[in-house]
């Protein structure tokens, strides 16, 4: 296994036994771990910023999100990252930032996560009907026998004013 593999391994071991219950351990056992690899290290950035995302702050994960997006992260873990920033900024406040990362996320690989949190953003700006529309688009494929009705009542909601 190599370097960089076992320290995702041990990413791995932390989240399985991350508990929030104890902030001040989860940030300094996370600190140990991106403090293992290179400054600016996209991989670390962005795991430096999941454990106060985490531990609800917020606040203190939006730039190391921002950095690890702009050092180049692969491409699964680029889409994580947005829905991951676009999910704090909008618990900040920042909901039209929000709304634009997560409109413009293609992730197939997300599956409906993105118009989940698509959902509440635009709740959270004021748009419920808009809000309800891209919650059942999202939900109606899932539905074995009322998908097309679903469908249907999104489409007729009217828009928000």
């Amino acid at each position: 296994m190599g370097e960089k593999a076992e320290w995702e391994s041990r990413v791995a071991a932390f989240w399985e036994s991350f508990d929030d219950s104890k902030p001040q351990d989860m940030l300094t056992g996370m600190r140990a771990l991106v403090e293992e690899r290179p400054e600016g290290d996209a991989r670390a950035l962005a795991e430096w910023g999941g454990v106060h995302d985490a531990l609800d702050l917020g606040a203190q994960a939006v730039e190391p999100y921002r950095r690890a997006l702009e050092a180049g992260l692969g491409l699964e873990e680029q889409h994580q990252v947005t829905l991951q920033l676009a999910s704090t900024l909008r618990n900040l406040g920042f909901v039209d930032e929000s709304i634009g990362l997560l409109e413009q996320l293609d992730a197939p690989e997300l599956g409906d996560a993105p118009a989940a949190f698509l959902a509440l953003a635009l709740h959270s700006a004021g748009q419920p009907n808009e809000a309800l529309r891209t919650a059942l688009t999202a939900l109606a494929p899932h539905l074995p026998m009322y998908g097309r009705a679903a469908s249907d009542y999104a489409a007729e909601l009217a828009p928000d004013v």
